[in-house]
């Protein structure tokens, strides 16, 4: 079971959006994934077409992490609904809401112990190929403990100034947290998200992280696409938006998952 972090320590650079499309090709593709949404703003849940109350919020499984079982508390994803009938009964897109209650948390002095709680309550599921955690943008203690959890984190980036710096600093603290807590933690690559082709800083930037993080660039880049908010808004899946205009992007999801298994 592959289990990766989706990270950044910016905001705004679309870490939910590749969760949901790494989401959208595992479904399409027939990955058993489960989706853990640590983010107290629940944008997972609400994207992955969750009805607000349902199943017992992530922070309270984190609470009760050395008796709760995993299992027992996922809800499935209403994308499901989307499949042929044939599909249903064999697809698997499951989640852990998200809401408020998981930043009590994410503290920035959070004790080792509590680093391991969602840890503890993976190594007691199966059934899935893949585990996206969805983590807040920050180094405190929701990050950390999803960090402690998986086997890999991907970093997710916009082709700007501040997002280059941001990533150079999560991936020092990838580094420093692998030695320190999770020897098995490793940084699982870059995915650049929201690039535009037309734009001359754009490509200077694309430039500059192709130096700086080498074979972790993965690829493709996630072209800027003007349906994407509004897919989002419609909890829908990128694979099975009507018409044409979000082809492109769906298949580079597709190619990026293929590189993560």
């Amino acid at each position: 079971m592959q289990i990766l972090s989706v990270s950044s320590l910016k905001g705004g650079v679309g870490k939910t959006s590749v969760t949901m499309g790494l989401a959208s090709a595992a479904l399409q593709q027939g990955v058993r994934t489960l989706v853990v949404d640590l983010d107290p703003h629940a944008d997972s849940t609400t994207g992955l077409a969750v009805k607000r109350g349902s199943g017992t919020e992530a922070g309270a499984l984190l609470r009760d992490a050395k008796r709760a079982t995993l299992s027992e508390h996922v809800v499935r994803s209403g994308w499901v609904d989307l499949l042929p009938e044939e599909q249903q009964s064999t697809a698997k897109l499951d989640v852990i809401v998200g809401s408020a209650l998981s930043a009590t948390f994410d503290r920035p002095d959070i004790r080792p112990r509590d680093m391991r709680r969602l840890r503890t309550l993976l190594e007691r599921v199966s059934g899935y190929d893949l585990v996206l955690v969805d983590c807040p943008p920050s180094l405190a203690g929701l990050t950390r403990i999803g960090w402690a959890a998986s086997n890999g984190v991907l970093l997710v980036a916009e082709p700007s100034l501040f997002s280059v710096a941001g990533t150079e600093r999560t991936m020092r603290a990838i580094r420093m947290f692998s030695n320190e807590y999770a020897p098995q933690l490793k940084s699982a690559g870059v995915v650049v998200n929201r690039a535009r082709a037309d734009s001359t800083e754009h490509e200077y930037r694309l430039l500059e992280m192709e130096r700086l993080y080498k074979d972790k660039l993965m690829l493709p880049v996630l072209e800027e696409n003007p349906f994407w908010q509004q897919i989002q808004g419609a909890a829908y899946p990128v694979h099975h938006w009507p018409g044409d205009q979000v082809r492109d992007l769906a298949k580079s999801f597709d190619q990026l998952l293929k590189q993560l298994l």
